[in-house]
């Protein structure tokens, strides 16, 4: 079954190098803090600098640099020698899961061309010696591996690690894989039918989640969405609908995108990435099969990201993307954090609320919302009203799965249709 977005669109392939897009600055309205960051990473890499030590690792092989790349399991140019699937796998002092994650690389069984392209970033740990001891029986089963890294003080960051495995390597779909997780068995094959059908599509897959029972709202979330849900629910706070340690897509749609940001510690360059793929038309799509042992761990570096970065963001894509469409709408939670939004939009976006709405007898009883620190006179006022009383279109600011189901049974007393009447952000 064809399960490409009902969005259509992009540009065409072009080279990769030639390609190196970074999401403009001006397609996001972010915080002070993150535009200085992407200005910093789109600068530098306007120079298209290499750094001493970190040379592309094809080069460094044949300069014979040692440790610093290792290619193995034939030396064919991407040309010569057609590759089906990469499997991307940044590394960062990973040691203690490496073991499994490789093992189940070695154990897919998937029958066309495969390559593990691991890119270490400044790993002070054994990683890179776990990975030396798995290329013999990679290669033994067939799958080519380039490994590369760099020795600076600092890790340079996810965003940075992942695009480097990716231009090291020469597969024409890309499984990207954390060192934390262990794939099925089954996962490259069914991945790659999907994205044979659907090249222009961000194909994820359903989790199972280790230690079992964490994050259980999270998972039951990545898990359930319907396939119209992973296009409507993506100003949500839970990020990506489908969640980047799942992605397989083609290397076509990669070059369209472009590269992940590099801002390093901080930069949700999984949720840049996923919403300029969205920009350019990409689809979204999750195999109902649970293809991912999804490892919880404070040391995940989803960790770092501010909550303020992503609500900036997320706002941001709102208001690209569903109030430019608006005239007018309706904030359902008359409380902390539909003030926030209401407070985050647009000057523009802000005239368009025609009122707050909620369930609580006591917001309601008030009577309106005054933003006080507007420096507007007269102060902006917006009327709060019961849910019954409202119109649509809606922005819900109420957590999903929270209300013991009450949020939902009053959204299917409306009869409101989700992505039309009314979208999620929580």
């Amino acid at each position: 079954m064809n399960i490409k977005s009902l969005s259509q669109g992009g540009i065409q392939g072009t080279d990769l190098r030639k390609s190196y897009q970074y999401v403009r600055l001006h397609e996001f309205a972010c915080d002070d803090v993150l535009k200085r960051i992407l200005n910093k990473t789109m600068n530098a890499h306007a120079h298209a600098r290499v750094e001493p030590g970190c040379a592309p690792a094809k080069r460094r092989c044949t300069e014979k640099l040692g440790l610093q790349c290792e290619m193995n399991g034939g030396g064919d140019t991407a040309t010569d020698r057609g590759i089906d699937v990469s499997v991307i796998l940044p590394t960062f002092n990973a040691s203690r899961w490496l073991d499994a994650c490789l093992q189940a690389v070695l154990e897919q069984d998937f029958q066309g061309s495969m390559e593990l392209s691991v890119f270490d970033d400044a790993s002070t740990d054994d990683s890179r010696s776990v990975i030396g001891r798995w290329t013999e029986r990679l290669q033994e089963r067939g799958i080519a591996t380039v490994i590369s890294g760099h020795h600076s003080e600092q890790p340079k960051g996810a965003g940075y690690a992942k695009n480097q495995a990716v231009i090291q390597s020469r597969g024409r779909f890309l499984c990207f894989q954390d060192a934390d997780d262990v794939m099925m068995p089954q996962r490259v094959r069914l991945q790659f039918e999907a994205s044979l059908q659907n090249p222009d599509c961000i194909v994820g897959c359903r989790v199972c989640r280790e230690p079992e029972g964490s994050t259980e709202r999270y998972t039951r979330w990545i898990n359930t969405l319907s396939p119209e849900q992973l296009l409507t629910q993506v100003y949500t706070s839970h990020g990506p609908t489908v969640i980047m340690p799942t992605w397989f897509f083609s290397r076509s749609w990669f070059h369209n995108v472009g590269f992940f940001n590099e801002g390093g510690k901080g930069i949700p360059e999984d949720l840049l990435f996923f919403y300029q793929s969205l920009r350019l038309g990409g689809g979204a799509a999750r195999l109902d099969e649970c293809l991912l042992v999804y490892r919880y761990h404070d040391l995940a570096a989803s960790h770092l990201v501010l909550e303020e970065t992503m609500w900036n963001l997320r706002v941001e894509f709102l208001q690209e993307r569903v109030l430019s469409q608006w005239d007018s709408f309706t904030i359902w939670n008359a409380g902390k954090q539909g003030r926030k939004l209401y407070r985050s939009l647009s000057p523009a976006n802000r005239k368009k609320v025609m009122v707050f709405c909620d369930v609580d007898e006591n917001k309601i009883k008030k009577g309106f919302y005054t933003y006080e620190e507007s420096e507007e006179r007269p102060k902006p006022t917006v009327p709060v009203q019961h849910f019954r009383d409202a119109c649509p279109p809606f922005i819900v600011c109420v957590k999903l799965d929270m209300t013991g189901g009450g949020l939902e049974e009053n959204l299917l007393s409306l009869k409101l249709k989700e992505g039309l009447d009314y979208y999620h952000f929580n």
